[in-house]
């Protein structure tokens, strides 16, 4: 089963709370630890918490502090979104949601509420919250107040936005529906539906829509006169007590509020006289209106009730105190445990969740997220520190990369070069280097050993002590060097030398890994929504089909160790059967080479890029295949094709592409492009450093 239930909903009030509870409660009853999350909240005054975490944490009595159970504020969000830094509000929920994956068997994920000024983007912000978490979602709307066409329509839609951005979503529940028709919201919404997704439909229920008497009193700013401790009695219907008190009598019904003003000294003794009476409804408190305030001997009397049912003083006029109670919307509290049981209570009648939890059960994370793919990244980067060397100390990326690299602790970092140019060069950027190791090949310690150790596997070749002393004064054969003694774990080099210059030395004697012909690349490209691996666009001209398809098995593989389900397409110019010529016949060479040597794998070919991604042409033209339209590996035939796509992709997506990272060394060395950013020299990095866990 997922690890995780995101409930989501179109707009504010939805009665979202109601599934919340209820799902709550059956989870707790099949799983040992569950987990609660509420990626944004409403703003809360310092030292209160937000009212949804509260009733959660408090009623179920989960482990957690209320700061756990959240990341950001509306107000938060807000400020983040129009500063542009819509990727930190994203990069913040994963980091807070993966500390709570660790310690729970499940997580039930609670959108945001639409309540603020923010809400314009809460609907995407939920959509993009849902994907990056890769969890599947339930949309729950409020149908008080619409016609069947647009409340239908529009969890429709909804339910269609959500998985064109590949997002499962499990059931929508039509809440607050009237009780009549409930069969045929369902009906409607079953019918335009799949199969995937389960609708349901709850009845509007009145006193999940009654407010409190806390309620009240917060919402007219009033004042308690008697009964604090009973502010939580839930109200029925209410009522002003302008007429006669025989008359008004018998318009009383359970729970009723008493709205009154404050010198109807009649009204209030009589409705609480009837509140003790057998023959007459109990009344749920009092609202005095006008600022009036009962005379002395009426209060005193009114003091001498063993039971005091509670009795708030407004400054609104009777009429204008009416309406503000007739228009606040009530929420569920911790204290509500009335409205708790009623919304634990309706979920159990209205809505199949074991046939949710079955669902769940078949569910299947559509790959990974750009987001989600690059904190996987440092995490695993984290865990087992690794020290990687940068030859190229002295170039103003590679210091900046460098230097925050270090800063967060997550590798240990050595540049090679000129240690009073690297210090110039840092002192102009503003950046702090103190934790860096400069080494210089010309005066390290080590360089010696290290000419010794080149002349000594590069001799057969005719490399002599002279020729490997000045051999070692190159900072990619020192550096690599470094790697092969295994004085680093790893190397990354190429922002302003050849990729040639960069992967000679390791060819040289790093070596490739038994039972590996061809050293190949990929690149991973981070897509809007989801992360391909590209192999390979860096490394092998043309090669053949048996080089292609050792490529193709290699980029599997690190596809597969980086969190990616492998699912190969093997490119060329057609797809399936219809091409001929000697390229498409090599792809297609190729990929039974890869059948045949791990049957396992899934893989297409050959095929063109569109049906290999895109499922509507992958289905089209090849309807029988398991990759097309999905896959998640692409295996260009060529380094021309692969090269210049990569490049294309990157330049007019906007794409984040980490790499090219070398495959089938025996220790980790990887080249970056000429062209390269500081992000892209940081990722490189942290992707060496993973590489180095494994080698």
């Amino acid at each position: 089963m997922t690890k995780a239930l995101y409930v989501s909903t179109l707009e504010s009030h939805s009665g979202k709370s109601l599934v919340v509870l209820g799902l709550m409660q059956l989870l707790l009853g099949k799983m040992a630890k569950v987990g609660y999350f509420r990626p944004v909240i409403d703003d809360v005054k310092s030292g209160e918490i937000d009212n949804h975490i509260n009733t959660v944490l408090s009623h179920f009595g989960l482990p957690l502090k209320p700061e756990e159970a959240s990341a950001l504020t509306q107000s938060q969000v807000v400020d983040l979104f129009n500063d542009g830094k819509q990727g930190d509000i994203l990069d913040i929920i994963i980091a807070k949601y993966k500390q709570l994956e660790e310690r729970f068997d499940f997580i039930l994920v609670e959108g945001s509420d639409f309540s603020s000024d923010g809400s314009i983007i809460e609907f995407d912000l939920n959509i993009d919250i849902a994907k990056n978490l890769g969890i599947p979602a339930i949309l729950v709307d409020n149908g008080k107040g619409k016609t069947l066409e647009e409340f239908c329509g529009n969890l429709e839609s909804a339910v269609n936005t959500y998985k064109q951005k590949e997002i499962n979503v499990l059931g929508v529940v039509a809440n607050k529906v009237r009780p009549e028709n409930i069969a045929l919201v369902k009906d409607r919404l079953q019918s335009e539906l799949n199969h995937s997704t389960i609708s349901f439909a709850v009845p509007r229920v009145k006193n999940l829509s009654h407010p409190t008497l806390k309620e009240i009193m917060e919402s007219l700013q009033g004042k308690v006169l008697f009964g604090k401790e009973n502010l939580n009695n839930q109200t029925g219907s209410f009522g002003v007590g302008a007429m006669q008190l025989n008359n008004y009598l018998t318009h009383l019904r359970e729970n009723s509020l008493v709205i009154t003003p404050g010198d109807r000294s009649d009204i209030i003794l009589g409705a609480l006289h009837a509140n003790l009476s057998d023959n007459y409804p109990a009344i749920s408190g009092i609202v005095l209106t006008g600022g009036l305030l009962p005379e002395k001997s009426i209060l005193k009397l009114l003091e001498g009730f063993e039971t005091h049912v509670p009795i708030i003083s407004v400054q609104h006029g009777t009429f204008d105190a009416a309406n503000a109670v007739g228009n606040i919307k009530s929420k569920i509290y911790a204290q509500s445990k009335q409205k708790i049981a009623t919304s634990i209570s309706l979920f159990n009648t209205y809505v199949d969740g074991e046939l949710l939890l079955k669902r769940l059960q078949t569910f299947e994370p559509k790959g990974i997220t750009p987001r989600m793919f690059q904190y996987n990244l440092l995490q695993r980067a984290k865990k087992q520190k690794k020290h990687i060397v940068l030859p190229e100390g002295e170039d103003a990326r590679i210091l900046e990369a460098a230097s925050e690299l270090s800063r967060l602790g997550i590798v240990a970092i050595t540049v090679l070069g000129k240690r009073n140019k690297i210090e110039k060069n840092a002192m102009q950027l503003a950046i702090d280097i103190s934790d860096l190791k400069i080494v210089d090949p010309e005066n390290s310690p080590n360089s010696e050993s290290y000419a010794e150790k080149f002349y000594a596997l590069r001799k057969h070749k005719g490399v002599n002590m002279d020729v490997a002393r000045d051999t070692m004064l190159d900072v990619s054969y020192f550096g690599t060097m470094m790697v092969y003694q295994g004085d680093a774990d790893g190397m990354v080099s190429g922002a302003i030398h050849t990729t040639q210059h960069t992967i000679r030395p390791a060819l040289q004697f790093v070596k490739t890994k038994p039972g590996i012909k061809v050293v190949s690349s990929v690149f991973f490209m981070c897509l809007e929504n989801r992360v391909s691996v590209f192999g390979d666009c860096a490394i092998n001209p043309n090669p053949t089909a048996e080089q292609l398809a050792e490529i193709a098995i290699s980029s599997a593989a690190s596809a597969e160790a980086f969190g990616i389900k492998a699912k190969i397409a093997m490119l060329s110019y057609s797809s399936g059967s219809s091409g001929k010529g000697e390229e498409v016949d090599k792809v297609r060479r190729a990929t039974e080479l890869v059948k045949s040597k791990h049957p396992d794998l899934e893989i297409e070919g050959p095929i063109q890029y569109d049906a290999a991604v895109d499922p509507l042409v992958g289905k089209s033209k090849l309807p029988d295949s398991d990759v097309a339209g999905q896959a998640s590996v692409l295996i260009f035939p060529d380094l021309n094709t692969g090269n210049n796509t990569y490049k294309a992709v990157q330049r007019e997506t906007g794409a984040l592409a980490i790499g090219p990272m070398l495959q089938g060394l025996n220790k980790p060395v990887n080249d970056l492009s000429r062209g390269c950013t500081v992000d892209d020299v940081f990722n490189t990095v942290i992707v060496t450093a993973i590489q180095a866990q494994e080698s």
